[in-house]
């Protein structure tokens, strides 16, 4: 038997590497230069086999030869014989006149919104332009903002009490009246400014307010709102971490299904996880990060558990003592921080704007109530010249803040040593991270070698920098830039966290991160203080990283939890020769040329687009003068029409960048003149686009920047990153947080192809697509999953996990 389940994987791979004849002891990847892609193809070959047991791609790492594969599957125990499964229903499809009804409801909804902050604005505004002195207009500012603070507070509260009253586990299908409450309670909720508070007693006692279950001594860090919050319960002492979603709802097959989500009593949960409903932590449990929680799992009380799916693991995620901490203090932080917002920043932004265009008097024209000048010359050099000089200090004062004030406090802060939360120390630690973590301007010198300037600038230890032009992505973030190291010849792609902070219930603590040298990480990774990598690591895209065990040096890893993989395989050495000598050093040089133009051009990009939504704006204001219900109304009108005009622009430009054509797949150098204008299209801003999630005119966006995408598409908030390359059948569902990426850059080498999802798909919350992906119709991808490159799904197929693999039913 071991020798013909060896002949046919022999012949299954001899046809996709396209040879004659594989030897039954060839490495994969080091005697037949396969790669990943390769064998996601040939693992794709022998599920299609009836004569073959599945194979997956931890079982081709882990035994990269034809006779061991074949002896682990010939080991492995056989199954009972189960029924033949029926072919897969076709997806059902939905409804094209309740889906344009949904549309045109939540329409109704965002522009009463608007236009009720449009009048409430216009009001406050008249109110504030009466006072005289500073005194006056500070004091009425305060009140003005404040009211308009409780007021974005409590509107989603009462919205969710009226609409929906205490929610249950139930089901409906998306684009139906149910769903409309549904999305009208959840935008709400994401507009809500008490995100600002997350990380603060204040945040806990919202959501209390809102129906959750939550005990005393909760800390939550997690940005990502919940929305049904009557189905959340969270026991006293438990700790959550940032980026961990535990939304209770999940969205799935073109319906929304709500359930419970339980944390016990002194619960860690981690960065980067996602929590299913009808999902549990018992009390004392701790998920690690980057792991999951789906299809109802529970972790029994007192036991450790991570990876995606989670499982049992000995590792300790609470690596920081405990401190004394009491209620009062808690209250005293909240009660600070809100003094804060309302007495300092609150006033700042709404009297001192107010003061600013007053007291300007080059703005005669551009501030003239009912001047009747939307014609003339004088009222858009006026708009050009705030614009500018607007945009000019915020980048100059910008930097100037995030590079000198973090600074400044830094010092007030010792390493590795233990600090009580809600206290002035944590308070410091978050002002740090909140400067530090400014995404402008990593967004601007972000993949180019400029962004090595800026980490410096802000405190990372980047060692002596082997400059490549792509060092580090677009997107990273931490919790302190002063203890982040980073090795020499090591490149990063978008997504990184840096964790040196460690939280129990009571404290915090922060401590030295350090990655190690010539080394790759991919996207979307939680890198942690301790964790066990050393140097020439490729830690691939959403990685767990391990943080027991011996360092790992000189190899590849991936998964959740993660296995060891080659470091690297021939197609990534390609290009090598280009990055040495002569050759290299030009090429960079021509790079960073280039680079610099792309970064002059989206200034300027994003200058224009000041200017014209100031031209909106005060085009409002002098029709009207602001105030009155009409011009509360016009506000309203002109903040609909902003969105509008911003989607647009940015489509505009992002094809304009492409020249109106699609992407063709790429296999090329980072210092191909290519790549170089492929980065520019990540510059191109779309975070205007979260306000459309769950809308069909997120569908429309999609198939403007052209994404092939059929009818009735569900988008919970999806991010696409090369669009063209995307197609996406009817009636598919995208849940939030979901990725759809159609390209990877390993070291030197960027790579990219089609991505194709069938009809009636699903992507769970927190899952990854990767390039070269199929997924058949029906096909269900589970929460948190990462499906690797090249993988195909057959129609109506579950799968799940990092990498993801067939779920067993």
């Amino acid at each position: 038997m071991a020798n013909g389940t060896e002949d046919v994987l022999a012949e299954v791979l001899a046809g996709v590497v396209r040879v004659e004849h594989v030897p039954p002891d060839s490495h994969f990847f080091d005697d037949l230069c396969a790669n990943s892609l390769v064998m996601a193809h040939f693992c794709a070959r022998v599920r299609k086999r009836e004569d073959l047991p599945s194979v997956s791609m931890r079982d081709v790492y882990g035994y990269p030869t034809i006779r061991s594969l074949a002896a682990a599957l010939d080991a492995a125990p056989v199954a009972a014989a189960a029924p033949p499964k029926p072919p897969p229903s076709a997806p059902r499809p939905g409804s094209t006149p309740r889906y344009l009804l949904c549309g045109a409801l939540q329409f109704l909804v965002f522009a009463a919104y608007c236009a009720g902050v449009g009048v409430a604005t216009a009001r406050g505004y008249e109110w504030v332009s009466t006072g005289s002195g500073f005194l006056e207009v500070y004091a009425r500012s305060a009140v003005f903002g404040g009211a308009v603070f409780a007021g974005a507070c409590v509107v989603p509260i009462l919205a969710k009490w009226l609409l929906v009253g205490r929610w249950r586990e139930t089901e409906f299908p998306v684009w139906s009246l149910a769903y409309v409450r549904f999305w009208t309670v959840k935008a709400l909720l994401h507009a809500n400014p008490m995100v600002l508070f997350v990380g603060s007693p204040l945040y806990v006692q919202y959501l209390r307010l809102l129906g959750a279950r939550i005990g005393p001594n909760v800390t939550i860090l997690s940005r990502v709102v919940p929305v049904c919050t009557d189905l959340l319960t969270i026991g006293a002492d438990t700790v959550v971490r940032k980026e961990a979603h535990f939304l209770g709802y999940r969205a799935a097959a073109g319906r929304i299904r709500t359930g419970p989500v339980t944390l016990g009593q002194g619960v860690f949960v981690g960065e980067k996880t996602v929590l299913d409903i009808g999902t549990a932590l018992g009390d004392g449990s701790q998920l690690g990060h980057a792991s999951a929680l789906y299809d109802g799992a529970s972790v029994p009380a007192g036991e450790h558990w991570h990876g995606s799916p989670a499982e049992p693991t000995d590792v300790e995620y609470v690596r920081v003592p405990p401190a004394r901490t009491s209620a009062p203090r808690r209250a005293a932080f909240g009660l600070a921080g809100l003094a804060q917002l309302l007495f300092v920043y609150t006033p700042l932004a709404v009297g001192g704007g107010f003061l600013a265009l007053t007291e300007l008097p080059a703005l005669d024209v551009l501030l003239a109530p009912d001047s009747q000048d939307l014609g003339s010359v004088a009222f858009y050099g006026e708009a050009l010249g705030l614009s500018l000089a607007g945009f000019l200090a915020f980048v100059a004062l910008g930097f100037a803040a995030v590079a000198l004030l973090p600074r400044a406090l830094w010092p007030l802060l010792r390493p590795d040593r233990t600090y009580p939360l809600y206290g002035f120390h944590y308070g410091v630690q978050r002002a740090v991270a909140r400067m530090t973590n400014i995404k402008f301007f990593k967004w601007l010198a972000g993949d180019s070698s400029y962004i090595v300037g800026y980490l410096r600038s802000i405190g990372y230890d980047l060692s002596h920098v082997e400059q490549t032009g792509s060092n580090f992505g677009t997107e990273m973030q931490h919790e302190t830039p002063y203890l982040a190291t980073v090795g020499s010849g090591t490149m990063v792609a978008d997504g990184l966290s840096i964790l040196n902070a460690e939280f129990s219930a009571t404290s915090f603590r922060l401590s030295r991160a350090t990655i190690g040298a010539h080394s790759f990480l991919g996207n979307h990774i939680a890198y942690p203080a301790g964790g066990r990598t050393g140097e020439n690591v490729l830690l691939a895209t959403k990685v767990m990283v391990p943080l027991d065990g011996e360092v790992r040096s000189g190899v590849g890893l991936l998964g959740s939890p993660p296995f060891e993989i080659p470091r690297s395989v021939e197609r990534d050495s390609g290009f090598d020769h280009l990055r040495q000598g002569a050759e290299f050093r030009r090429r960079l040089a021509a790079k960073n040329r280039y680079n610099l133009r792309t970064m002059a051009l989206f200034l300027f990009v994003r200058w224009l687009h000041w200017f014209l939504l100031s031209v909106i704006a005060f085009g409002a204001l002098d029709l009207y003068g602001g105030a009155g219900a009409v011009g509360g109304l016009l506000i309203g009108a002109a903040m609909v029409a902003g969105l509008a005009f911003s989607t647009c622009y940015y489509v505009f430009v992002e094809r304009l960048i492409c020249r109106f054509r699609p992407l063709a797949p790429q296999l090329c150098s980072i210092y191909d003149p290519y790549f170089r204008w492929h980065e520019r299209l990540w510059k191109v801003p779309d975070n205007h686009l979260v306000v459309l999630n769950g809308t069909p005119f997120k569908n429309v966006v999609w198939r403007l920047l052209g994404v092939r995408l059929g009818r009735r598409v569900f988008d919970d908030g999806a991010s696409i990153t090369e669009r063209t390359l995307t197609t996406i059948g009817d009636d598919s569902t995208l849940g939030a947080h979901s990725k759809i990426q159609a390209h990877s850059q390993e070291d030197g080498t960027f790579k990219s192809d089609r991505i194709t999802i069938g009809s009636g798909c699903t992507l769970g919350t927190g899952a990854l697509a990767h390039y070269g992906v199929q997924m058949g119709d029906g096909a269900v991808l589970a929460p948190d999953s990462f499906l690797m490159k090249g993988e195909q799904m057959p129609a109506g197929a579950a799968w799940g996990g990092n990498p993801a693999v067939e779920r067993q039913s």
